[in-house]
């Protein structure tokens, strides 16, 4: 048995269907027999009333020796809220049983009688006395009312309120309790004479006996709401104690004669007082508590057995956990009890009835190591049965189906059908739009699976301001072969055009396997497009229009009214050359086709909603095409892109993003003035001299208004930013469309550039669509769309730029999207193949800075690489010397020329390899001489002369390096004599020479 279980030593199942509580258990030596063992009292809802007597069972006949340790089994009447055994009876000393109902108190006596047979003792339950009760009974608690000794008195809590005293055999008296409204637990303290409860107020509260005995006569009140009389005295709480939550129950160990504690479990919590309303400490608990009991230690400290709704007992000692055990229920009762084979059993009782005597404990161990026999070590078998494990190992990897195995085939096939025609009568949220009527169709979605499918959802999903009538359906279990039919309708549900009339449909359900039982969670997704005329209706063709864009194609024209069949339904006269469609909440788009030439233009007085009637122009001329057997179908663009149009568009959903800040920051403003004003007038009502208002609340008032004005105007803003990132799709989709036309993009190509220009399905609060295309733009700049292999590489070896907020303006936007289309025109092409393949040079390595963002060429630039970039290659071999070897440097008197490296290197480069070696063998002494001091001057003479006689012949280079020797020991001698001269004048000859550097890099 697990260390963490408790042990069950006795265990009884009561009746079938009964109900009990945590009053309808209790513990003690209930018969009096003298040797100070305890019986176990449970009574239940029903009526029924059992005593037991356990005791472990050592012989084989257990149903035999469970009926001899149930001594009594009596029906009563009247459910049974609580027992409690004490002295409730006078003269006696005898402990007696006192059972609670409704409308009752009775007091029993259990008395047993020695058999003369092999039956044992016969047990009877006589009544003693009784109190009819005029009120209905909720609890009741026991005790030394008022410092009596010898006997117990009783004290029962109806459910209205009043506490009923009875002494034995009388009744005492009663008391309403002030402002009740509902009852609660009920406990009574013997060191100080006080009763306890906890109020609807979620307060505990303390009465004393005294100021209950001498308070208002409850009988003199006929209902509790109605005014106390003048005689007597207002009854009061001696003190309460706010807990903030109902109190599940209430307990009183007794840990001396000097002190005491009162216990209260809460919902949530475990509190300790002490009698006087000092709290001792608290615990907050993780779980449902159900009960508890707490009873005093050795150490001063309270015990506590708490049970909860996991089915566990905890024992903590005051708020440390010290054991933890497992039960077989949930308990809603538990006590402590003696019994004549154990001491100290925990006795629980559930809400279904199983009573159960267990402790805490474990079962020792007698398992002994056998031992091994010394053999000799074969070393052969060992190995073939190490190769016979390896191959069992490999088998069981290969054939393990802890995740379910991937098979060819797909194990759910989803099939959805868009119904031809438009449902009758539309199942649309909005009946029509602009005197327009908007239609529904019906989709039907089947499903058919090839494995066991458990607990499988079907989910649809469209864009805005598209709906449908219902998104998720719940599958029933489907077996290997069965499939299912599910239907729904969609429409449009906004006063605008959708940018995509397509939708997701995910299937999600889980798949069982030998060992997943449970099933692995799988998701299968699925595409449907739905119909143009879901969006648009016919409509009579516009001569003329703002926007026109031409398509053309390689074959010769085909008859609009065999492409577009559901719109001429109801036309009387085409001659299927036009065709004009009006969307429900957008402009009229108009199809002309040439009569002579394989051209068709497109116009509309709106730009965005040209997009789903080209699209759909272009798939279905494809499909037309396609069905004729033609293989070698082209489309083009040829006229110019429209760009401006576009930028119109980009530029008003820009304007409302910024206005959307704008009403975020005003409602800022505002709220923080709103609590401003809050704060002073609170401060004025507080005051105790009452002060004139100054007109605060007026200035409440008017910002409480300007508060909803704006957040009125924020959420029409919203809804105007919703729509206007819906046609800024729209016409991103279109100017892909124009682009892969244009240029004859490949699928893939096409996938790159409109993954680039929409990176976003929607707004975000801290990310939007602007921020998110200018980065993805300027990647393909500087990737695959830049101007050599070496920018290509350098923009790759760059670390990521500044975090992307929302720009100032779009003009940065605009200017790198006109410059990839440019890009697009001279024969750039979008590929992610070359990203990965292209060297970063070392040099390239050396110019990329942290954060350093490379700026994007000109469309002017595209055709020359700039000169600075040649140039800049000359330095790029020459490391930039460090802090260390500067400081070095400023230690000797006389530095070595920054343009010496790179000059040397270019000369080395350019002269032959005999010159080369020449050069190397002069420059020894070069160096040497360089360690020297030398004047500003002759820095300067140095440096023009290197810069402007790069490649002079070795002879005169070494007339002039030896000019430079003698001037220089002579300038070494005046600066002997120049003392502190000296200091300042280097100093004002490493400025000089840090300017000098670039120009003789120039040079």
């Amino acid at each position: 048995m697990s260390l963490f279980k408790a042990r069950d030593w006795w265990s009884a199942t009561l009746g079938d269907g009964e109900e009990f509580d945590q009053g309808c258990l209790c513990v003690g030596d209930v018969d009096n027999s003298g040797a100070g063992h305890d019986k176990v009292v449970v009574g239940s809802y029903m009526g029924i009333l059992r005593i037991f007597s356990p005791h472990s069972s050592t012989t084989g006949a257990g149903a035999q020796s469970q009926a001899d340790q149930q001594l009594l089994e009596v029906q009563l009447q009247h459910p049974i809220i609580q027992v409690e055994v004490g002295k409730f009876v006078s003269c006696s000393d005898q402990l007696h049983l006192a059972v609670l109902q409704p409308r009752k108190l009775s007091v029993y006596s259990v008395s047993g009688t020695a058999g003369n047979v092999e039956h044992g003792a016969q047990y009877q339950l006589k009544l003693v006395y009784e109190h009819n009760l005029q009120r209905t009974a909720c609890n009741m608690t026991s005790g030394p009312f008022g410092g009596a000794t010898g006997h117990h008195s009783v004290c029962i809590q109806s459910m209205d309120g009043m506490l009923m005293f009875f002494e034995q055999e009388s009744y005492s008296f009663g008391r309403f309790l002030p402002g009740f409204l509902l009852p609660g637990p009920l406990a009574y303290c013997p060191r100080t004479d006080n009763f306890l409860t906890v109020s609807s107020t979620r307060q505990l509260e303390s009465y004393r006996y005294e100021t209950l005995a001498v308070a208002t006569d409850a009988e003199s009140r006929q209902d509790a709401e109605l005014p106390l009389k003048t005689g007597g005295k207002r009854l009061t709480p001696d003190w309460t104690v706010v807990l903030g939550e109902a109190a599940l129950d209430l307990c009183i160990p007794s840990l001396s004669h000097a002190s005491s504690s009162i216990c209260v479990l809460g919902e949530r919590n475990l509190y300790c007082f002490r009698d006087n309303g000092q709290i001792r400490f608290m615990k907050k608990l993780e779980y449902n508590p159900s009960c508890f009991l707490p009873y005093a230690s050795a150490e001063g400290t309270i015990n506590l057995l708490l049970g909860n709704h996991n089915n566990m007992m905890l024992v903590f000692q005051d708020t440390t956990l010290k054991w933890a055990a497992q039960l077989a229920s949930v308990p809603v009762a538990v006590r402590v009890a003696n019994f004549s084979e154990l001491k100290g059993v925990l006795v629980t009782l559930s809400s279904e009835g199983h009573l159960q005597c267990s402790y805490l404990g474990t079962d020792p161990s007698f398992f002994s190591t056998p031992k091994v026999d010394a053999r000799e070590v074969d070393y052969e078998q060992l190995d073939a049965e190490m190769k016979t494990l390896q191959r069992v190992i490999r088998e069981a990897t290969r054939s393990q189906d802890i995740l379910p195995k991937a098979d060819t085939e797909e194990a759910v096939t989803v099939t959805t059908t868009v119904s031809s025609s438009m449902d009758t009568p539309s199942q649309a949220l909005i009946q029509d739009i602009d005197d327009l009527p908007v239609p529904s169709v019906t989709v039907k979605v089947k499903v058919k699976s090839s494995c066991v499918m458990q607990g499988s959802k079907l989910t649809i999903s469209v864009r805005p301001p598209l709906a449908v009538s219902q998104d998720q359906f719940t599958l029933e279990p489907m077996g290997v072969g069965s499939s299912t039919v599910v239907a729904f309708s969609a429409f449009l549900n906004g006063h605008y055009p959708p940018a995509d009339l397509s939708g997701d449909i995910a299937v999600s359900y889980s798949s069982p396997t030998e060992l997943n039982p449970k099933g692995v969670p799988r998701v299968h997704q699925s595409r449907f497009d739905l119909p143009l005329a879901l969006v648009c209706m016919s409509s009579s063709p516009a001569k003329s229009a703002t926007h026109k864009i031409t398509v053309d194609t390689n074959k010769p024209p085909v008859n609009l009214t065999a492409v577009f069949p559901e719109f001429y339904e109801k036309a009387e006269e085409s001659d299927g050359n036009s065709l004009a469609v009006q969307f429900l909440s957008g402009a009229r788009v108009t199809v002309l086709a040439s009569k002579t030439s394989q051209r068709y233009r497109v116009q509309s007085e709106s730009f965005e909603d040209m997009w789903l009637v080209i699209k759909e122009l272009v798939q279905r001329f494809e499909h037309h095409f396609a069905q004729q057997g033609v293989k070698d179908l082209r489309h083009s663009f040829t006229g110019p892109l429209p760009l401006p149009e576009y930028f119109q568009t980009v530029d008003n959903h820009f304007q409302l993003r910024v206005s959307a800040h704008q009403y975020q920051d005003l409602l800022a403003e505002r709220a923080v003035q709103f609590r401003a004003i809050q704060r002073r007038l609170l401060t004025r009502f507080k005051d105790k001299t009452p002060a004139p208002l100054q007109n605060l609340d007026s200035l409440l008032d008017a910002t409480y208004h300007q508060l909803m004005a704006l957040a009125d105007a924020a959420e029409e803003n919203r809804l105007l930013l919703e729509q206007a990132f819906v046609r800024l799709r729209s016409s991103t989709h279109l100017l892909v469309l124009l682009l892969s036309l244009w240029q004859g993009l490949t699928p893939d190509q096409t996938n790159i550039l409109e993954a680039t220009l929409l990176p976003l399905l929607q707004d975000t609060p801290t990310l939007g669509w602007e921020e998110s295309c200018d980065a993805a733009v300027s990647h393909l700049l500087r990737s695959c769309l830049s101007r050599s292999p070496k920018d290509q590489a350098a923009s790759l070896a760059q670390s990521a730029g500044p975090a992307l907020g929302l720009p100032a303006d779009t003009g940065r936007l605009k200017k790198h999207i006109t410059l990839l289309c440019d890009r697009l025109g001279k024969g750039g092409r979008l590929s992610l193949a070359s990203e990965t393949n292209a060297p970063v040079p070392a040099q390239v390595q050396t110019l990329v800075r942290p954060g350093g963002v490379e700026p994007i060429a000109e469309a002017a630039g595209d055709a020359e690489d700039p000169p600075l970039a040649q140039d800049a290659a000359k330095f790029i071999k020459k490391k930039q010397p460090s802090k260390k070897a500067k400081k070095d440097k400023e230690r000797k008197e006389a530095p070595r020329e920054p343009s010496e490296g790179p000059l040397m290197e270019e000369d080395a480069a350019e002269e032959p390899a005999k010159e080369r070696k020449e050069k190397r063998e002069k420059r020894e002494p070069k160096k040497e001489a360089s360690k020297e001091p030398k004047g500003e001057e002759v820095k300067k003479e140095s440096k023009k002369e290197s810069s402007k006689d790069k490649k002079e012949p070795p002879r005169e280079e070494k007339e002039r390096k030896k000019e430079r020797e003698k001037e220089g020991g002579e300038k070494k001698e005046r600066e002997k004599e120049g003392g502190e001269k000296k200091v300042a004048r280097k100093s004002s000859v490493k400025v000089k020479e840090k300017k000098k550097e670039p120009e003789a890099g120039e040079g």
